[in-house]
This record gives C-alpha cells, structure tokens and sequence, in this order.
C-alpha cells in the first residue's frame, strides 16, 4: 500500500493495538491468539493494528489486509527505551513488510548511548521511504519529532516515562498542544479506555485514535470491573 494511501486510510479511524506480552494471560508461545483479535478489529470496523514482534505481525498479515504499526518490545540492560529501541529492530520490522513502524521518540539515551536526534538520522537515510511512527511522551518530544521528519506523531508514552508520571491520562492537553504547534498527523494513544474518550481525540484534532487494553486485554478490562465492585 502506497503512504499516501497509508495515511488517508487510517484517518479518523480506530487502530487497535493487538499485544500481549509473555506474563499475560493471552501469550501464546506457539501463536495463533494476536491474530484472531486483529480479525475481530476489522470485522468491527477498525482501520489499522499495531502488533508487536515479527511473528505476531505476520501471522495477522496473513489475515487481514489493513495497514499495521509494527513495533518490537525488547529490554535492554542500562537504558529505559525498549520499543523498537536499535536499527536491528528496526530492520526486522521493514523487512516484515509494516507500512509504518514506530518506535520510542522519547529524548532519553538508546541502548548504544545515542539519542532519538543521532538515532532517527541513520534510520531515515536507511529506509528514506518507509513511514515511521514517534512514540512519545511529551509536548517537547512531540515537537523534536516533528523536526526530525518523522510521519506521525503518537502520544503512546505519555504517563509512562519520569518526564510525564503526572500527567492527567488520557492526554487530551497533549494531543491538542502537538496538533497545534505541528503539521504532522497525530496518533492519540495511552488509556483510552472509553468510547467517547477516542471520539473527543478526534475532536480536538487527532489523526487517529490506537486502543489496545481496553479492547484486547481481558485481564485489565475484568479489572477495572473487580475494582469498581469492590466499592459496593
């Protein structure tokens, strides 16, 4: 699929973020459980999915045919950054054949000790056509990333780095002050556990909208639900 259709496609829609990690309930060692969830995604309507690691990505690409955020978690020793956070990752997720692959934006030191600014540089010269996703966590981040020449902008990590811990989730603020001060299309994302907290993202000027654990994170939703019965 060619970028500009990419971006138009994924416009005022909902991209469903279809992950477990290998705690979880809904790992699967062997496969098979991420794409039965991207299945229910486009079958209610959804315009993309984001998915982590080579194998879930392509087992869903076997099933569906909308456009995927790809990102690969991996934790490193002596560094914070962990989405998609060396040029290895990234060369195994535009090998994988992702029409965008995000990866962290955050102003924080990479595993080799280099920042986004040096870091997004090489990528961009390696793959000059491939859409590339911020993952960020705040307005100064948003904004260096928009400098930087990436494709969207994604709210992702608001909430979850030292920087934002207190910021009032989900980000509207945040996502109303990089629509403002950019050009570049907008990813809210960061929990959104509502239907009518995606509906005002678009509102205030997001280009889309990613769900993840209030979609396709049983546990977390059974929790939320344990939790507010206890109250009685």
């Amino acid at each position: 699929m060619q970028n500009d259709r990419v971006i138009e496609k994924i416009k005022n829609g909902l991209i469903v973020s279809c992950q477990a990690l290998d705690d979880e309930a809904m790992y699967s060692k062997t496969g098979g459980v991420m794409p039965l969830f991207a299945i229910a995604a486009q079958r209610a309507g959804a315009c993309g999915i984001r998915a982590n690691s080579v194998r879930d990505i392509m087992e869903i690409k076997e099933v569906i045919d909308l456009p995927i955020i790809g990102i690969i978690k991996k934790v490193y020793p002596d560094s914070c950054v962990f989405i998609s956070a060396t040029m290895e990752e990234i060369d195994s997720l535009v090998k994988a054949g992702v029409e965008i692959v995000a990866l962290d934006a955050t102003l924080r030191k990479r595993p080799d000790g280099s920042i986004i600014n040096e870091f997004f540089q090489e990528v961009r010269k390696k793959y000059p056509n491939q859409l590339f996703m911020a993952d960020c966590a705040t307005l100064e981040e948003g904004l260096n990333a928009a400098e930087l020449g990436f494709d969207f902008i994604g709210t992702t990590l608001s909430g979850y780095t030292e920087e934002s811990k207190d910021a009032s989730m989900p980000n509207f603020e945040l996502v109303k002050e990089i629509v403002k001060n950019t050009n570049v299309p907008v990813i809210a994302e960061g929990c959104i556990i509502e239907p009518t907290q995606a509906k005002k993202m678009l509102e205030i000027g997001a280009h889309s909208v990613v769900v993840g654990g209030a979609i396709t994170r049983p546990q977390q939703i059974a929790e939320r639900f344990v939790e507010e019965i206890k109250k009685v």
